[in-house]
């Protein structure tokens, strides 16, 4: 079976100071799966030069295989901190290890968590209509058990 290290290696030689890896996957029939994503979004281009050069540095004679390189997709799930990075400013969906659902704008991005803004008009006390409520939560990465992009069409 390839070496998943020796792929992860590959196709950091290629990534530029905007692009960061995601995830690599190698099956036991040797298939591969790169994802990669970028700042500002990748490109096919990208996609082809990181393809091209695994696939020249590992030996078809030796060991036969098969490699995918894509980005993850809009509607996959966050597995690297980077991808909170680059979602700052953008709604987001997350569910909490207490499985508390949260739908907000990633204020900030650190090291440690995120900051996400939620709204919904709730009862306020004093009020007879529900008012619009704005809280910030502060979530350690530890604490989130899934995070994804909101995508909209307005």
């Amino acid at each position: 079976m390839i070496d998943s290290d020796l792929v992860k290696k590959l196709v950091e030689e290629r990534l530029d100071d905007k692009m960061f890896l995601v995830e690599i996957t190698v099956n036991e029939r040797n298939v591969i799966n790169i994802y990669v994503d970028s700042y500002d979004g990748l490109t096919i281009d990208q996609c082809i030069n990181i393809s091209r050069h695994v696939e020249h540095s590992l030996d078809r004679d030796e060991e036969d295989f098969e490699l995918q390189v894509s980005s993850p997709g809009l509607s996959a799930k966050f597995k690297v901190k980077e991808q909170y990075y680059k979602y700052v400013g953008r709604p987001v969906e997350v569910v909490t290890t207490d499985n508390v659902e949260l739908e907000g704008v990633i204020l900030s991005a650190a090291e440690e968590g995120i900051i996400l803004e939620t709204s919904a008009r709730e009862l306020v006390e004093g009020h007879k209509k529900k008012q619009l409520v704005v809280k910030q939560h502060h979530l350690k990465f530890e604490e989130i058990k899934s995070a994804t992009a909101v995508i909209s069409f307005k």
